[in-house]
């Protein structure tokens, strides 16, 4: 009987799993929206409502290079989507003159909110079934940089290993994600396929370490050895087969 080459399949989720974009533009723009006016019924309640609303004072542009300024700050938490978030909303929010127990309280409520929309997320109908049907000959894992808990997804059934890149404060392309899923699932690189959607947080790291590479992607370049580029998820399984076959 032959062994197959390959022993695991670990997979990056955003715009590789779903279409992430819109989910961001829905999440980013939704929980600022509401922390704004959330906020302002609270203060009007207090009658403590200042002349100008909070997403006046603070636009949502003044948010995101918050959040950049903090990155640069504390490089070790670049890759902590969460943590950078909810900081530099409690930053903002005692620029608005919120004393810090308020404002520590509101940024908490506000991400509560960012993690709700942030979940509802749509796998590609392919998906499901793929991992259903892979998860029967291989070990899978899910390596993120994003701040998905995939506990929170129906798929999260498919991935006994689920590795938070930035929550281990080593996103990709840092190998340590890595080599933390290879280990927990008991797999050398050379026995391993990563498939994401970034050349430079997947494909790069993946290989640096001796594992073969889905490349999702529209650009249809040349590909050095090991690199196998796909133009949508889907396409994934013919192109295992056509790996087994060849060895």
């Amino acid at each position: 009987m032959t062994t197959a080459f390959l022993q695991a399949i670990t997979f990056d989720l955003d715009d590789t799993l779903w279409d992430n974009h819109g989910v961001m533009e829905r999440t980013e723009t939704g929980h600022y929206t509401w922390l704004d006016a959330a906020l302002a019924d609270w203060l009007g309640q207090r009658g403590e409502a200042p002349a100008a609303r909070f997403a006046e004072r603070f636009p949502l542009a003044a948010y995101q290079a918050r959040r950049l300024d903090l990155a640069r700050r504390y490089p070790l938490r670049r890759g902590d989507f969460s943590w950078l978030r909810e900081r530099a909303l409690a930053a903002l929010l005692e620029g608005y003159g919120l004393p810090r127990s308020a404002a520590l309280l509101w940024a908490a409520r506000a991400m509560q909110r960012f993690m709700a929309l942030r979940h509802e997320v749509s796998p590609h109908p392919e998906v499901e079934p793929m991992l259903e049907a892979l998860g029967r000959r291989y070990r899978l894992a899910s390596i993120t940089n994003g701040n998905v808990d995939i506990r929170r997804l129906a798929l999260h059934r498919h991935f006994p290993v689920a590795i938070a890149a930035g929550e281990m404060f080593a996103p990709k392309p840092d190998a340590r994600p890595f080599l933390a899923a290879l280990a927990r699932l008991d797999t050398a690189p050379s026995r391993a396929l990563h498939v994401g959607d970034s050349w430079k947080e997947d494909v790069l790291p993946a290989r640096r370490l001796g594992m073969q590479a889905v490349w999702i992607a529209g650009a249809d370049v040349g590909l050095p050895t090991g690199v196998h580029r796909l133009a949508h998820i889907r396409e994934l399984p013919e192109l295992i087969e056509w790996l087994e076959k060849r060895r």
